[in-house]
C-alpha cells in the first residue's frame, strides 16, 4: 500500500530547496538579532532604587549602583538580599526580552540548538 501525502506535502526537490532556503533565511535573521539584543543595555532597580543594576543582553553584569542608605554595616543581609533580587530581575529582562524578540521571526516556534 502506497501512502500519500497531503497537497502540498513533499512535491520534490524545488519544494525541498524552498524550504531550505526559507530555514537558511530565518537562521541568518536569527543570528542577526541575536547579534543586536547582545548589544542591549538594561537597567533594573531593586529596593525601592537603592540598588540599581545594569545589564547586557549577553547577561554580564555592567554595573552595580548602590544608595548610601543601603550599606549599613550592621545589615549586610539586606544588602546581600537586594543585590541579588536586582540581579535575578536584570537576567530576567534580558530573557524575556530576547525570547520575545526571537519568537517574532520564528512565529513561535521551538527552534532546537536557538541562539538565546
Amino acid at each position: 500500500m502506497k501512502a500519500r501525502l497531503p497537497q502540498g506535502y513533499g512535491g520534490g526537490p524545488q519544494n525541498m530547496n524552498a524550504m531550505l532556503r526559507q530555514a537558511q533565511k530565518m537562521q541568518e535573521q536569527m543570528e542577526q538579532l541575536q547579534a543586536e539584543l547582545d548589544e542591549r543595555e538594561y537597567e533594573v532597580q531593586a529596593g525601592g532604587g537603592a540598588v540599581t543594576v545594569r545589564i547586557n543582553g549577553k547577561k554580564e553584569i555592567l554595573s552595580i549602583g548602590l544608595e548610601p542608605e543601603i550599606v549599613d554595616p550592621d545589615d549586610v543581609e539586606t544588602l546581600s538580599d537586594t543585590l541579588v533580587a536586582a540581579l535575578n530581575e536584570a537576567i530576567r529582562k534580558v530573557e524575556k526580552t530576547n525570547s520575545e524578540e526571537m519568537s517574532k521571526i520564528t512565529g513561535g516556534l521551538n527552534v532546537p540548538g536557538g541562539l538565546f
